[in-house]
């Protein structure tokens, strides 16, 4: 006689209750938990207990976060069945309209109540902004708010702003640089990173000769790393002055430094590179609602939540990580930033680091570079 296992167990006792007619107040009882429990895949600063817990207390809710440092782990994460899991997902501005939506991962947001909000937005993310819609310009995909320029920093100090900005990813192939630089890890970034020191645009299809020179890049890059690490311990040896400049950094990763007065610190977009002539690149995220079967009616609701002035402003000083954000177009918004708070994100120059940086995109031929990239890195 076969050993059936609790698997075996679990299939038969379903059989049954179906053959009871238990299936559908089984469901009825899972869509009514579903109604006080949220989870939230993100980048970092939507996990914060500053933005859960008045969410938490005003719906009663159970809510979970979780936080990675790259958007292709979390939509393989989708991909690899956790749509059932997840209610909201929190990327990079391409991946809802080119890749999410079109695998069906994420659904569809009503146009006539989420458009709205767009009209209190910074003028460039007014309706209908294009990496919140589908290709096709029918459907509202997510919603935006965090975004900035994203490239490396440097403490000034040490660097000019000036040098950095003209030098641009070359400063990182300036031999007498090695060992005074830290990489700050997120897969995606650091491959965008290496092809732009390379002196290629990472967004276009590469060839042969094109990848052998991301791969000497990388060797060498991360061989002459003083450290690989987190945003954390990149600001901490920024500001203990055992390192002078790290990629990839931008307002994102120096902010908080520069928050506690470290205004040396500064994240730089370079006057010019391989991308049509930009060399920076900045990033806008995307929030949508998973294509959950059984998606948690306060999916739209925390979207909503989110988009208040006071949220909004707390979501931009979230903890880990300051940005701008898009409802800073609020004058009830924008007013709840100190002078501090602008200087941290460097607000005065942020509309000019904008221009000279082109959006996040998807490196074509991406799994390729990333394993070039792993082995570089694991040779260190």
């Amino acid at each position: 006689m076969a050993t059936m296992s609790r698997r075996d167990v679990l299939q038969l006792m379903g059989t049954g209750a179906m053959a009871f007619g238990l299936p559908a107040a089984m469901t009825r009882t899972a869509h009514a938990a579903r109604e006080t429990e949220l989870n939230i895949l993100c980048w970092e600063g939507y996990n914060s207990a500053q933005v859960l817990d008045p969410f938490r207390t005003s719906q009663g809710a159970t809510v979970r976060a979780e936080s990675l440092t790259n958007d292709p782990t979390m939509i393989n994460r989708l991909r690899a069945g956790e749509t059932s899991v997840w209610d909201l997902i929190n990327v990079n501005n391409p991946w809802a309209r080119k890749v999410m939506y079109p695998e069906g991962l994420i659904k569809p947001l009503p146009r006539d109540e989420f458009e709205p909000l767009f009209d209190a937005m910074l003028p460039q993310f007014k309706a209908p902004y294009r990496w919140a819609m589908s290709e096709d310009g029918a459907e509202l995909l997510g919603i935006v708010q965090r975004f900035g320029p994203y490239s490396f920093v440097v403490n000034t100090d040490k660097i000019s702003k000036a040098t950095a900005e003209e030098q641009g990813w070359e400063i990182f192939n300036d031999p007498a640089l090695a060992g005074r630089y830290g990489i700050q890890e997120s897969d995606d970034w650091n491959v965008f990173n290496l092809f732009l020191i390379a002196g290629i645009d990472p967004f276009k299809v590469h060839d042969e000769a094109e990848m052998q020179k991301f791969a000497e890049t990388a060797q060498r890059v991360f061989g002459g790393a003083k450290m690989v690490g987190d945003i954390a311990t990149m600001n901490q040896a920024l500001v203990s002055g055992e390192i002078d400049l790290q990629m990839t950094g931008g307002t994102y990763s120096v902010s908080p430094a520069r928050a506690d007065g470290y205004l040396e610190l500064e994240a730089i977009s370079p006057l010019s590179g391989p991308m049509d002539g930009k060399g920076g690149i900045s990033w806008i995220e995307v929030t949508s609602t998973v294509n959950n079967p059984n998606l948690s009616p306060l999916a739209t609701e925390f979207l909503k939540y989110v988009q208040t002035p006071e949220m909004a402003h707390t979501v931009a000083f979230a903890e880990g990580t300051f940005n701008p954000v898009s409802q800073m177009g609020n004058p009830k918004c924008f007013e709840l930033f100190t002078p501090d708070q602008l200087a941290a994100i460097q607000y005065d120059t942020l509309e000019e680091d904008m221009s000279r940086s082109v959006e996040y995109d998807i490196v074509p031929d991406y799994a390729a570079a990333l394993d070039i990239m792993t082995a570089a890195k694991r040779s260190k």
